[in-house]
């Protein structure tokens, strides 16, 4: 029998162990060609594209490929693995090294190779769906088309060929490095198994706990005002994770074991089958596995933390733009204001107008501010008059602040009275104040801040406008703000502005625009995100299936006598299906409340809304997560019904 025989056999022969292998790659392929392919789809172009989102997913793609290559790497650690025993045998018989290598690697090529040409096949396919849900969350009304571009398929075959290469280096060492002998134990060795806990394992399980608090607790603490510079804001947050990945892996290396510790001696040592096949499996296993956990609990709540953050983002564009930009169209001088008016007139489109004279003064609120993160209390604020703002009525000696979203709130927050201090060029005026509301009567778009707005006496303003500083006033003095009467027009109106032909120099913005431009821009991202965490929840779902696929190969001489002595298949895939939940559920759980405590500590930040797009963020990832947690179960069923 020549080599080439050897080789075809071989392939027919190890079937039932490749289609591990080939999953993993053409899955890998496959979805790394399909985001490349989008990345270079014309609708993506940064100059001419209708979307502008291709150096967002180029950055991507560089995390792609990390994610990818450590997936291929460590299922051919398994695939390896498990043909221990017939490199060991190919030894035995008098082949050299080098040989078994050739011949593991020409397998190892044809098989690469037609994985990855059934990936990018199956890539190219899916590529037109991915375009599809991008036009879609960004609101562009365009034809998505299948695109084939050989750019991408030059990138693919280089990144593929480059982590094919590591797999056969990865390949050589193992096979240089063992004997004949260690060849024949590989498969069948197990994780260090300590039967008693030791005061290092409680003292570490403690800590474990201990560490993880410790983080969360900070986390909350986080913009309550307990941190007041950002220096501080940024060493709290370099502790909170520093704890929270510390006490995560020693959660798994001591603190699964001590609790579950705990649990057995409630019932002094006496555990039923279900008890032995899931409780005591985990307790000697998970330890020997901590760092992989960890890796994978780590990325897990960061890609949940992501996707919940841009999601909210996303959820809460138009509330926010409703908020901030409190006119359909917002114009800065009177000439553009006319030229806009006049047009939406001759259209026969009503509206409403109103304009606002706006000054900029430095303000000194260390009196009322009762904490916050600036590292100065005196600002530089727009002031208005009270009789260019509905509803608002004040004496000579009154001042209110308006404007007061959740990101300032989350900054800064407020006493109910005091006094303010605005400073103009040589005089300083001394005001009582008397609160501040959310309303933002201004667009932060024209005062190019998020601080809110001062509103005074009419006769103050006219003191204070005499007084100002040139060198802080905007470029224009004049809020004008346009509302149309029917929001039937709103779609007419907006093309009419977008054709308009402001001057460069003003600040013309309509809110309709913006929110479009938003939900591009957030869409972009929040596409991006959602890619790469579902491919890290797929890729880690199926490390932690493949994980349980060689267990449950090393254990089915347990379950060969567990079958003889009378035990049925139900009895044991009960405790198998505790095990899992305990295998899959553990890291999902410790994900879903690091990324919990970290959304909530900063999530006003990205939007107005929490519990919606986290609760849908998380309640998805944890059923998607959980389908391996099923496939696992049906595989330890294959493997118990196989046992006797």
């Amino acid at each position: 029998m020549n080599i080439n025989h050897l080789i075809l056999r071989n392939l027919k022969k190890n079937l039932k162990n490749y289609y591990l292998y080939v999953f993993a790659l053409v899955f890998s392929s496959a979805l790394y060609f399909a985001f490349v392919t989008l990345q270079y789809d014309p609708a993506l172009d940064d100059t001419t594209g209708t979307i502008k989102g291709g150096a967002g997913l180029r950055a991507a793609s560089i995390l792609l490929i990390a994610i990818v290559s450590i997936f291929l790497l460590y299922a051919n650690t398994i695939f390896i693995k498990r043909r221990s025993k017939e490199i060991g045998l190919f030894q035995l018989i008098g082949m050299p090294k080098k040989r078994i290598f050739r011949i593991l690697s020409v397998e190892n090529f044809i098989l690469y190779a037609c994985s990855l040409l059934i990936g990018i096949f199956i890539g190219f396919s899916f590529s037109k769906v991915m375009i599809m849900i991008l036009f879609k969350i960004t609101n562009i009304n365009a034809i998505a088309t299948l695109h084939f571009s050989v750019k991408a398929l030059t990138q693919t075959l280089i990144v593929f060929g480059v982590i094919y290469l590591f797999i056969m280096i990865m390949n050589y060492a193992f096979i240089k490095s063992q004997t004949i002998l260690s060849l024949f134990k590989v498969s069948s060795v197990t994780e260090n198994i300590t039967k008693r806990i030791s005061v290092v394992e409680i003292i570490i399980g403690i800590l474990g706990i201990i560490f993880i608090a410790s983080g969360y607790y900070i986390s909350s603490r986080l913009f309550s005002g307990s941190f007041g510079t950002m220096n501080e804001i940024t060493l709290a947050m370099l502790t909170i994770l520093a704890s929270v990945i510390i006490g995560t892996y020693l959660f798994y290396k001591g603190s699964v074991r001590f609790l579950l510790n705990i649990v057995r001696k409630s019932k002094n040592g006496y555990l039923n089958i279900n008890e032995v096949l899931s409780l005591s499996s985990i307790m000697f296993k998970m330890k020997s596995n901590s760092f992989m956990l960890t890796v994978i609990t780590t990325i897990s709540a960061l890609a949940i933390g992501f996707l919940c953050l841009s999601y909210i983002s996303y959820y809460s564009i138009g509330a926010l733009a409703r908020e901030s930009v409190p006119d359909d169209f917002t114009i800065s001088s009177s000439k553009d204001a006319n030229l806009f008016e006049t047009t939406l007139e001759n259209e026969h489109i009503p509206y409403t107008e109103k304009r606002i004279e706006v000054i900029f003064m430095k303000v000194n609120m260390e009196n009322i501010i009762k904490s916050g993160i600036n590292s100065s209390s005196t600002m530089i604020l727009p002031v208005v008059s009270e009789k260019d703002v509905k509803g608002v009525k004040l004496s000579e000696k009154e001042t209110l602040l308006t404007g007061y979203n959740d990101a300032l709130k989350g900054m800064m927050s407020f006493k109910s009275s005091g006094y303010v201090e605005i400073k103009g060029k040589h005089n300083v005026i001394s005001q009582n104040f008397i609160g501040i509301n959310r309303k933002f009567v201004i667009s932060t778009a024209f005062t190019r801040t998020n601080l809110p707005s001062v509103i005074v006496d009419d006769k103050v303003f006219r003191q204070l406008k005499k007084d100002i500083n040139p060198s802080i006033q905007n470029d224009s003095s004049l809020y004008i703000g346009v509302n149309l009467q029917n929001v039937d027009d709103s779609i007419k109106a907006n093309k009419i502005f977008k054709r308009t032909e402001f001057d460069a120099n003003g600040v013309n913005l309509s809110r309709m625009g913006m929110v479009a431009s938003q939900k591009q821009m957030m869409g972009v991202i929040m596409f991006v995100v959602g890619f790469l965490g579902l491919t890290f929840l797929i890729t880690s779902g199926c490390i932690l299936y493949f994980k349980q696929m060689d267990e449950s190969e090393n254990e089915k001489s347990n379950y060969t006598i567990l079958r003889k002595l009378g035990f049925t298949d139900k009895d044991l895939i009960k405790g198998i299906r505790i095990k899992q939940i305990f295998n899959f559920g553990i890291p999902l759980v410790i994900g879903l409340s690091h990324s919990y405590f970290a959304v909530k500590s900063g999530w006003f930040y990205f939007g107005k809304e929490l519990w919606a797009p986290m609760i849908i963020v998380m309640f998805l990832y944890t059923i998607l997560y959980s389908i391996f947690g099923i496939l696992s179960v049906l595989y330890y069923k294959k493997v118990i019904k196989q046992a006797l």
